[in-house]
């Protein structure tokens, strides 16, 4: 078995924003084209405890270059912020489409964080940006992430405003940005509505249960990259034009967009899939009224192609450690 390390992941990735654009597009490529195996998440919840879960993301992604298998166990645990560590902690098996085996494992926070920013910035640039600055709602590691990417897809993104309920922890994360962007204008916002009519793109990276925004604050035809899921309220939904990554995906756990159609009996209001206009080619025209809404549930192929990446570079450049004997006497 083959151990990489948060090191090993950030060697591989740090700097390779463009190889994870990369590989996140051709994912949802394949996803479109039926070309992928994505089981409905499994949540572990706990009683008594509405915040914290853990959840398990199997998934098959049919590669170009080879077929991949494995799973993301993924813990959301909000209430780490405030002990100084990382809401979200994760690992990654992949195995062997041979023999089953398991062959590597990968920790998988960081993959995780590139390849939910990575789909953002993809459907950022799918669903046509406009303007050059970009609100950020929640201050924490996806939405930096988020920005290091849509900066990838748009060299001329110069302007970001944050807000977050913690103010202290919004003027720390704006800190960190202007520190490692230092010719772009960082702005904090003290109100949310200030922040959500800053700029014509936003990105939601909460950590919110239950709906608690509607889109009256946005400038009109904004693009919301709704990542957290449960911000914007059902009717806001509804009001909106919504992308998703798998309607069947996006349709559960009480995702807002659940909400909507549980409230309407139906899934009409869903547009399309990320995947489905990446498959038709060109670029999307935009609503110049309406709110579009990409919603994201997060589909395991996606953490499987980056980890792949990951995987198959670690190979090349000698990294990891290797632990003989961790199956026991198995032939390979």
């Amino acid at each position: 078995m083959l151990i990489l390390s948060h090191g090993d992941v950030r060697r591989v990735l740090d700097g390779a924003e463009h190889d994870v654009l990369a590989a996140v597009r051709a994912a949802y490529v394949l996803h479109a084209q039926g070309r992928t195996a994505v089981p409905h998440s499994v949540f572990l919840r706990f009683p008594g405890d509405e915040r914290n879960r853990i959840i398990a993301l199997p998934a098959y992604l049919d590669s170009p270059e080879a077929a991949v298998a494995g799973v993301k166990w993924v813990s959301s645990f909000p209430g780490n912020v405030n002990s100084a560590l990382d809401r979200a902690s994760a690992a990654i098996i992949l195995n062997s489409m041979r023999t089953g085996h398991p062959e590597v494992l990968i920790e998988g926070a960081t993959i995780s964080a590139r390849r939910t920013a990575a789909s953002a910035a993809v459907a950022a640039a799918t669903l046509g940006t406009t303007g050059s600055g970009v609100t950020l709602v929640g201050s924490g590691v996806i939405n930096f992430e988020v920005l290091a990417f849509l900066r990838a897809v748009d060299a001329g993104l110069d302007s970001v405003t944050v807000f977050d309920l913690d103010q202290d922890r919004a003027g720390a994360f704006a800190s960190r940005c202007a520190a490692r962007w230092p010719d772009m204008k960082v702005d904090v916002a003290a109100r949310i509505e200030d922040a959500l009519a800053a700029h014509p793109l936003v990105s939601l990276a909460t950590s919110a249960t239950v709906p608690h925004m509607d889109g009256s604050h946005c400038q009109p035809g904004a693009l919301i990259l709704h990542l957290s899921l449960r911000d914007l309220t059902p009717e806001t939904i509804l009001d909106g034009v919504n992308i998703v990554d798998d309607a069947d995906h996006v349709c559960r756990a009480a995702t807002s967009p659940h909400l909507a159609e549980q409230q309407v009996g139906h899934r009409d209001f869903i547009s399309s899939s990320l995947g489905e206009l990446l498959l038709a080619g060109g670029r999307h025209e935009r609503s110049a009224d309406a709110l579009t809404i990409f919603s994201p549930f997060g589909l395991g192929a996606l953490d499987l192609a980056v980890a792949d990446l990951v995987h198959r570079r670690a190979l090349e450049l000698g990294l990891g450690t290797r632990i003989p004997g961790f199956l026991g006497n198995v032939s390979a």
